[in-house]
């Protein structure tokens, strides 16, 4: 309702993708472990081939990318509890390809900007094992973007970083205050989680703006109208499981 008064398309434009996105969402975790499995999968592979264009890499470099996140999220579903090796796999492949092309100039750089990839995205698999504790989290960082995006414009006041201008303290911290509200309606507030969605959340926004100023780009992506890319939408949510992993 807010964005129909607004009058701004981009409001609209995004709250008619969240109108389509989140019943998406929800249906593949009420599917269980092969709906989250394949939603897992579809981001992988959209999130690493948007990463891989941000950083400037070859097809050959994303296409091994977005395997290797992928074998990750499958390992995840099919081998419970070898992830890590899942992920050193990917990474070794990764490897592989500048050197087996002997790219003496950018090798460095391409894999580099693989593994972080690769490490950043991996995190996706988590949404396998996690469950309906992931969709509860997916619920309220979604909700605390929405209000720190809304009380950032409104309430003003100091810059919250200078990675990302636009972002406010008054956004971050009514946004944080939002997810809590979310969690305590959900009865699934502790601190872990706690700190995942106030801490874990702004954090991974900040990390995807980093590397967009490094490679001066605006969005991650054009495809995704109102919110350029996927990556753009699940920066926050893939630091949060982060954080929760490492608390948990």
């Amino acid at each position: 309702m807010a964005a129909a008064l607004s009058g701004r398309r981009e409001l609209l434009v995004r709250w008619c993708c969240w109108a389509v996105g989140v019943p998406l969402v929800v249906g593949a975790f009420w599917w269980g472990g092969p709906g989250v499995t394949a939603l897992a999968l579809v981001v992988g592979v959209i999130a690493a081939m948007e990463f891989g264009g941000l950083m400037g890499l070859s097809r050959v470099d994303r296409a091994v990318l977005a395997t290797a996140v992928s074998g990750a999220v499958l390992t995840s579903w099919l081998a419970p509890g070898h992830e890590v090796r899942a992920v050193a796999a990917g990474a070794l492949a990764i490897a592989a390809v500048p050197l087996l092309a002997g790219d003496c100039a950018h090798g460095l750089r391409r894999l580099m900007a693989g593994l972080l990839g690769l490490v950043w995205l991996s995190v996706l698999a988590a949404l396998v094992t996690l469950g309906e504790t992931a969709l509860v989290l997916f619920i309220a960082v979604s909700v605390g973007d929405i209000v720190a995006y809304f009380a950032g414009q409104r309430l003003g006041g100091p810059r919250l970083s200078p990675l990302s201008p636009a972002k406010r303290w008054s956004g971050t911290l009514s946004g944080a205050a939002a997810a809590l509200g979310v969690l305590t309606a959900l009865s699934a507030l502790s601190p872990p989680m706690a700190v995942a969605v106030a801490v874990g959340a702004p954090a991974g926004d900040l990390l995807e703006s980093m590397v967009k100023r490094g490679t001066q780009a605006k969005d991650s992506a054009h495809w995704l109208a109102g919110s350029g890319g996927l990556l753009d939408r699940i920066d926050s949510l893939l630091l949060a499981v982060a954080v929760l992993l490492l608390l948990r």
